[in-house]
Formats: C-alpha cells, sequence, structure tokens
C-alpha cells in the first residue's frame, strides 16, 4: 500500500493538500470535496467545501437515456446542464453552462493506461490515471486548473478537487460531475461485460 499511496491524491475535507500535487502546481486556491448520496432513486451528488459546507449539488433524472443531469448552487441557481450522447464509440458528454457556453467531454480511445479526455469547444484536456484514481485537468496552454482525487473504496463515490483557476470553478465542477458519470458508466459497462462473459463459458 506505501508504494501506491502516493499515487492516490484523495483527502477528506479538513487534511492537507495532497504533497506530489504541491511539489507539481503549488498550494491551491481551495478544494471542494463530492459525495454521492446511495439507495435513492435519484443520483444526487453533494459537492462541499473544507468546512463541508455544501456548495453545489448535482441530480440526474431516472430513469433517463441520456443521463440528464443538473447542477445547482446550494442557493438553487443553475450553473450547468449535462447530457451524455449515445450510439457513440467512446464516451461523450454535451455540457451547457447558465450562461450559455456549450462544450462537449470525450474519451480518446486506445490508451491502456491514462485516460485522455478533450475539453471540446474549451480546448481543455482532463488526464487520468486509472491505477493512480486521479485525473489533471489543463487548459489550451497546457497550464492545470484543477487536480481530481477519487477514494478508492467507498460506497459513496467520494471525490476531492484542488482548484488552482477559481475563476473556472463553475465549469470545473460540471466537469468533475461529468468524470464522476463517466467512471461510473465505465464499471457498468465492465461490470455486464464480465457478466456477460462468465454466463457463456458457464452455458
Amino acid at each position: 500500500m506505501g508504494s501506491l499511496s502516493k499515487y492516490h491524491r484523495f483527502r477528506e475535507a479538513g487534511e492537507s493538500a495532497n504533497v506530489n500535487n504541491v511539489a507539481r502546481f503549488g498550494e491551491p486556491s481551495h478544494s471542494l470535496f463530492t459525495t454521492s448520496k446511495v439507495f435513492t432513486l435519484h443520483k444526487h451528488i453533494d459537492i462541499t467545501d473544507a468546512q463541508e459546507r455544501v456548495v453545489y449539488e448535482a441530480n440526474t433524472k431516472f430513469p433517463s437515456l441520456h443521463d440528464k443531469t443538473d447542477v445547482n448552487r446550494a442557493d438553487g441557481s443553475h450553473v450547468a446542464h449535462i447530457e451524455r450522447k449515445i450510439l457513440t464509440l467512446h464516451q461523450r458528454h454535451f455540457i451547457t453552462m447558465a450562461d450559455g457556453t456549450v462544450f462537449e467531454v470525450s474519451t480518446e480511445l486506445l490508451h491502456l493506461v491514462k485516460d485522455i479526455n478533450n475539453i471540446e469547444g474549451l480546448g481543455w484536456q482532463l488526464r487520468g490515471n486509472i491505477i493512480g484514481l486521479n485525473f489533471e485537468l489543463y487548459d489550451v496552454d497546457d497550464s492545470v486548473i484543477a487536480v481530481i482525487g477519487q477514494k478508492a473504496i467507498s460506497i459513496h463515490d467520494k471525490y476531492c478537487i484542488d482548484i488552482y483557476r477559481p475563476e473556472f470553478e463553475d465549469k470545473v465542477v460540471a466537469i468533475l460531475v461529468t468524470l464522476q458519470h463517466m467512471v461510473k458508466d465505465r464499471e457498468a459497462a465492465a461490470s455486464s461485460s464480465s457478466y456477460s462473459s462468465s454466463s457463456s463459458n458457464n452455458g
């Protein structure tokens, strides 16, 4: 576990920023933390600050073929609407911000360890590490915007995010929620594939 711990960037509210993040990017402007509510009809994600106060929340309509999700601030004001594109070879989500800005998050294919997600419309890129459960968000000039860490084992699907460019916080939160949905979709697809393979072998 010790050899892997340096790669795992998840931390709880109140804990210091990851030493590797600080070494590479400096101290973040601030951090946010997400927790998904389980055993509810609608998928609900709370995004909290370092004092564990809810700052944003995301709600997904169920059932929803397009995985329609709305992100709002704690006061109820709208931040973003997210929809999944179906019938595509790779994962693709459309995000519409409250100010009318529209962009897409799409996954590049043929990456074995690193996940590359292009933020089309912004020129950003979300680069991930499946093993380390962490992701880095870069702008068009390859400057870091935020660093995301996922908790390895948690039924509440916990993430933390260190934000380095606070002026982009709303977009970063929308991308974070989209990432959580993409990871869940991938896990569901892998589970379904494994079950189908097991069933065919048993048959």
